[in-house]
């Protein structure tokens, strides 16, 4: 019998891209700090998130990710406010910027188990955006539960002008890095027949 998958995540857009996949996991939003500590870099601090996540929740595979949107090495978070959507948009307006994803899946295995992870980068440019653009966005409201106050799947996606890599890892989750990590921990993919 094929082992239940678990989302350790209350992400809908990472459950959105799982079932663009046939996968229709159990969600289990883990309860994890998620506050870079200081002088930890970028892709250590997702990796990190992302491990912490998939080992606070129980299951047989776990899968937990973790997103940060990387601006001249400076991790953008969710802003705290409007205010702070505002100045994330101006710092990215006109610039190249770095997503990245942790993918962390683990299974458990008796006293042992397994824990396989990957982190995916992909560049993204902004156009350059005027205050009307800002303030508009950042009045539907989009902007203030995103990770560098933007969404490239909704309206923040009128900002963007070129995407390298992965469009899914902007979205929240690297299909392609995911479903290979799933695959190795034994996870029954769809299109495998089994």
């Amino acid at each position: 019998m094929a082992p239940r998958l678990v989302l350790a995540s209350q992400s809908p857009r990472r459950r959105e891209l799982l079932a663009q996949l046939g996968l229709f996991p159990e969600v289990r939003p883990a309860l994890t700090d998620e506050t870079p500590r200081p002088g930890e870099a970028p892709r250590d601090y997702v990796l990190r998130v992302a491990r912490e996540k998939a080992r606070a929740v129980g299951g047989e595979v776990v899968l937990a990710a973790d997103t940060a949107v990387v601006l001249g090495g400076e991790i953008l978070g969710k802003p705290r406010d409007a205010e702070d959507a505002r100045r994330m948009l101006r710092a990215l307006s006109g610039t190249r910027h770095e997503v990245l994803t942790a993918v962390c899946v683990r299974r458990a295995e008796g006293a042992l188990g397994i824990e396989l992870d990957a982190v995916v980068a992909t560049a993204v440019r902004f156009l350059p955006l005027g205050p009307r653009e800002i303030d508009w966005y950042v009045a539907t409201g989009e902007p203030l539960d995103k990770a560098g106050a933007y969404a490239l799947q909704g309206a923040g996606g009128a900002f963007v002008a070129a995407v390298e890599g992965s469009v899914s890892n902007v979205v929240g989750l690297p299909l392609a890095e995911t479903a290979a990590l799933l695959g190795r921990a034994g996870v029954a993919l769809p299109w495998e027949g089994r």
